[in-house]
């Protein structure tokens, strides 16, 4: 890929969130990036849990070692022509240098964008001191100056079952802003007033809102609360697992195949390949 293309796609991953609303799907391989571009979505993000899981891991504290990950991420960046964002967990390091310089090693992978969480992996103290999360994010954001690579700050409270989950979201995502993150994420959040709240208290920012699961809000009316980006995390790779598992539980258990009728046909997906093998 040249200098160019990873300009260009930078260039457009960051217009995408000047105005309006769009879904960045999560491929977890080479093959399922593939198919995503090719139902016409705008741009892509990599998923920790996708992988994890693909590679027989658990998606915990950087279970999936920082070369294998970088590796990933760099398949997806080839895989097709889209920007690509890169779920670079909390970046492989605990002190803002070594934040830093992995993230100098991500962003030469080719992405658009790559994200930093907060969470530390420690269950005793799950979230990064307040000051320390936001030096974290500082040193990143400098890492990234002048490359075009967006950087998205992740607040984990909600999913580590902070006890006033939504007030530390608010206390950090305007930290984590000021900054120098470009984007701001809270996974967990699922009301229209929780989503409201957040997308305020960091406007102008753009907002990515994580829906992974049923949450009762259509995409135009997540756009309507002023959110720039939804992601799905692992939901479509769980999605593909449990259409997997729900073929093998019935041939294991009762012997019958019904469950085979929802298979994607061969004839689609060898074409789609085929087709693709002969433009790339």
């Amino acid at each position: 890929m040249d200098e160019t293309s990873i300009e260009q796609r930078r260039a457009a991953f960051q217009a995408l969130h000047r105005q309006g609303c769009f879904v960045i799907p999560n491929p977890w391989d080479i093959g399922s990036a593939m198919l995503l571009a090719g139902l016409g979505f705008k741009a892509l993000a990599s998923s920790s849990a996708g992988f994890a899981f693909s590679r027989g891991l658990p998606d915990t504290d950087w279970a999936v070692p920082r070369d294998a990950m970088l590796a990933h991420i760099g398949e997806l960046v080839r895989a097709t022509a889209l920007p690509v964002n890169a779920d670079y967990e909390s970046g492989y390091a605990h002190d803002p240098e070594g934040v830093a310089d992995s993230v100098r090693l991500c962003a030469a992978t080719g992405v658009a964008g790559l994200s930093i969480e907060d969470n530390t992996g420690d269950a005793a103290a799950p979230l990064y001191d307040h000051t320390l999360a936001v030096e974290r994010i500082a040193a990143a954001a400098e890492a990234l100056k002048g490359s075009g690579v967006l950087l998205t700050a992740r607040c984990e409270a909600f999913l580590v079952g902070h006890p006033e989950a939504e007030a530390e979201v608010l206390r950090r995502l305007p930290a984590f802003a000021a900054a120098g993150a470009d984007v701001l994420y809270a996974p967990g959040l699922r009301d229209a007033g929780q989503i409201s709240r957040v997308v305020q208290a960091v406007a102008p920012k753009p907002v990515n809102l994580l829906v992974s699961s049923p949450i009762g809000l259509s995409v135009a009316e997540i756009a309507a609360l002023g959110v720039r980006r939804i992601s799905v995390g692992s939901a479509f790779a769980r999605a593909a697992w449990g259409g997997f598992l729900r073929a093998a539980r019935e041939v294991a258990g009762p012997g019958s195949f019904t469950a085979l009728a929802d298979a994607e046909p061969f004839g689609a997906l060898n074409d789609f390949f085929r087709k693709a093998e002969r433009e790339g």
